[in-house]
């Protein structure tokens, strides 16, 4: 997304640096890794601390950010989700996975990709196009990101809403304003995110420690 605003710690760094050796040890041509955690959880964070680190390591990750795939406008999301009822659409099916498939497909065959990107100053939806062959990497990160196809590494972030409750209520992000709608958002996000877990090929606990699924 752009414009997003990422408050990284020494937590995320640590974190990204165990993920980056777990990524080297099975790394493949075309490879894609997903990060999947409810919102606050520190995606974003490390899918750039991450990027970073392999770039390092001179392979080229490209971010693919699942909440630019929204199917509804961002400024009249909300409205929506209330009039809908929450409980009822918010999940799975807000996202357009055919694209988000497109433009996995499209960097598993090096071809020339347009993908939605969401300006988060104006909440508008700009159109982004990437020339996947120079790209060795993508890191596809989102709520529901690790149920994406043709994922071959999947971490899960298991922090809750309620763990992070805070900084949802101070965050200076400004993503999106706190009030009982949006609380019932992250409650019900939360229902749909943690179905994931059993998916997950690393997990990163509440100490913010990465741990192997066996």
């Amino acid at each position: 997304m752009l414009n997003d605003i990422l408050l990284i710690t020494e937590k995320h760094k640590a974190a990204a640096d165990a993920i980056l050796n777990y990524v080297l040890a099975q790394r493949k041509d075309k490879m894609v890794i997903a990060i999947s955690g409810e919102s606050g959880s520190g995606k974003s964070e490390l899918t750039y601390l991450l990027a970073k680190l392999l770039r390092r390591e001179k392979i080229f990750a490209k971010p693919l950010h699942t909440d630019n795939y929204y199917m509804t406008d961002p400024l009249k999301r909300k409205e929506w989700r209330i009039s809908r009822g929450i409980e009822n659409v918010v999940g799975y099916g807000e996202y357009d996975w055919a694209m988000i498939h497109k433009n996995i497909d499209d960097f598993k065959h090096s071809r020339r990709s347009e993908m939605p990107c969401v300006d988060l100053v104006t909440e508008q939806v700009d159109q982004l196009i990437t020339d996947f062959k120079t790209v060795d990497m993508l890191i596809v990160d989102g709520l529901y990101a690790i149920k994406a196809e043709g994922v071959d590494q999947k971490v899960f972030i298991e922090l809750t809403y309620l763990e992070t409750k805070e900084k949802h209520t101070k965050d200076s992000r400004g993503k999106e304003v706190m009030d009982e709608a949006r609380w019932d958002i992250l409650g019900q996000e939360h229902k749909m995110v943690q179905a994931l877990k059993p998916l997950a090929d690393l997990l990163i606990n509440t100490d913010y420690q990465v741990v192997e699924v066996k």
